[in-house]
């Protein structure tokens, strides 16, 4: 049976790519929340929940801000729920996390392949460079017109690193250090976000010694990259049993 596949907020610029992507993937696309009609002419939704209603699952790259009232209506709904939305708070991930005992819900910082093997590759290296010898920094671009930082791939690596050193990304981090700061930690992991232009998104992951220093970098120069890993987990989705899953699931690196 073809996937009928919802999205929210879909005249966004990641909506109007995942279009494309749902038609080229062969999927039917069911619809959308927005504010306005699409140029294209798909259904308009009210709210999520009648989105829900209409789809086999959903995907959703809109604002942290709706991400408590989504949870809340996806899990309801007994639909998939394919998340991309970044900054995310504590609170949005515990509603995100409750969704996850009701269904299926794929919640990834980044949805590119590209990405995903990058965050394997962090947790690897967190694992054999001790915190102790190794700093670890992470240095993050977008364009000037993102809301949150550090960035949710760039968190998506952090969690990786303390996940690969045993430790608790909240309880190692260190982001936007300003002023007399006083000696680095030992064993923190650091941010640094920069913003400019129209970069779509690059990041840096470095770890460094007395004696080296060793560099993982991703650039992505499409979003399209992340609408295809976003259709593709919406169509893996159908038929899972309910649990939170991450892309790595999704390109079975999970």
């Amino acid at each position: 049976m073809t996937t009928r596949i919802g999205i929210a907020g879909i005249t966004g610029r990641m909506g109007r790519l995942l279009v494309e992507e749902v038609q080229a993937a062969g999927a039917i696309l069911s619809g959308g929340c927005a504010r306005s009609a699409t140029p294209g002419g798909a259904p308009i939704f009210p709210d999520i929940t009648a989105l829900a209603a209409a789809s086999d699952v959903v995907i959703d790259f809109t604002n942290a801000a709706t991400a408590q009232a989504t949870a809340a209506a996806m899990a309801a709904s007994g639909k998939p729920w394919v998340l991309g939305s970044s900054g995310l708070s504590a609170a949005d991930e515990a509603a995100v996390e409750a969704a996850a005992r009701a269904i299926p819900v794929i919640y990834a910082s980044n949805f590119s392949a590209g990405v995903n093997l990058v965050l394997a590759l962090a947790r690897q290296m967190g694992a054999a460079l001790p915190a102790d010898a190794y700093d670890a920094e992470i240095v993050e671009m977008h364009h000037r017109q993102k809301v949150d930082a550090p960035s949710g791939t760039a968190i998506g690596m952090g969690r990786a690193v303390a996940a690969g050193r045993g430790v608790r990304l909240e309880e190692v981090m260190e982001s936007g250090r300003d002023g007399h700061t006083g000696p680095r930690r030992t064993g923190a992991i650091g941010f640094a976000a920069l913003r400019g232009g129209q970069v779509v998104g690059e990041h840096t992951l470095i770890f460094a010694s007395g004696t080296e220093h060793i560099a993982l970098t991703h650039r992505a120069f499409d979003r399209r990259s992340f609408a295809t890993g976003a259709v593709r987990a919406a169509q893996w989705s159908i038929g899972k049993p309910a649990r939170l899953y991450s892309m790595m699931d999704v390109l079975g690196m999970g």
